[in-house]
């Protein structure tokens, strides 16, 4: 039973988010100027200069202009009940110089019952947040290609068996689950949230496996479990928006865009 533990005590997992970069901008015309027969002293008075009747459509506001702290926005009681003997109950915060557009944070735990075998469970939570832009549309426009593109990635997941997709009723504006099954040392059950809160895509993988002849985990229990928590995000997000946004936030470039895989699992190291 010693070797057992010894040989699952150390989890390593990862989340990634998607990169998203933008910035605004703004346009004017010079107006035209047209003046009268006299000139000299009369010159000024009846040369007239009128604006240009083109203007810049102004630009949507958005609902949330940041995004709250990822490892704060599942409670810790949630984090206790998915996450048993969780490594950090704190939460592991991926790295971002934009916390303003886009944060990351995970959980991992190994809860280990003596000859029944142990429990692996690790979730992850990504935020990323979308402004208006002339020419690439609405926050709301953008954020809402992205959450049918990280729909796309999750049933895509590499090595995924059995996808099934469903729509997952009263998480944010839209929520879609996606749950799979991936072989790697044991079965890894997985389960991925999608949600769109305005402006706001939210990630939300959970995943979990048995080890040393545990029961394997009920997938039914791991979606119900995410779908709560992904609720709990979206509830921070909207919370998010009456808090000082951080100091030194600086609006992302539209320059570069890009999205990763939702993470599909981490295993526990052999």
């Amino acid at each position: 039973m010693h070797r057992s533990a010894s040989r699952l005590t150390r989890v390593l997992a990862c989340a990634a988010v998607p990169v998203i970069l933008t910035v605004a901008g703004c346009s004017s015309d010079s107006g035209k100027s047209s003046s009268g027969s006299d000139s000299g002293k009369k010159s000024s008075s009846s040369s007239s200069s009128k604006p240009g009747t083109k203007g810049s459509t102004a630009l949507e506001k958005v609902a949330y202009e940041k995004l709250p702290d990822p490892c704060k926005a599942v409670s810790a009681k949630t984090i206790e009940s998915l996450v048993h003997d969780a490594k950090d109950k704190n939460g592991t915060a991926a790295k971002s110089n934009d916390l303003a557009n886009r944060a990351s944070c995970s959980w991992n735990g190994l809860e280990t019952d003596g000859t029944k075998g142990s429990q692996y469970r690790w979730l992850s939570v990504s935020l990323v947040r979308y402004d208006s832009h002339a020419s690439l549309g609405s926050g709301n426009k953008r954020a809402e290609e992205q959450y049918n593109k990280q729909i796309e990635l999750a049933k895509t997941t590499k090595d995924a068996h059995d996808v099934k997709v469903e729509q997952a009723d009263g998480v944010g504006d839209q929520g879609t689950s996606v749950i799979y099954g991936i072989k790697k040392d044991v079965d890894f059950f997985n389960t991925t949230v999608v949600a769109r809160t305005q402006n706001v895509v939210v990630t939300l993988d959970f995943n979990g496996a048995a080890y040393e002849g545990a029961g394997a985990p009920d997938q039914g229990k791991l979606l119900q479990d995410a779908i709560a928590a992904a609720k709990e995000v979206v509830t921070s997000v909207a919370n998010g928006a009456n808090e000082q946004a951080p100091s030194g936030a600086e609006s992302p470039s539209a320059s570069a865009s890009s999205s990763a895989s939702p993470s599909a699992s981490a295993s526990p190291k052999q």
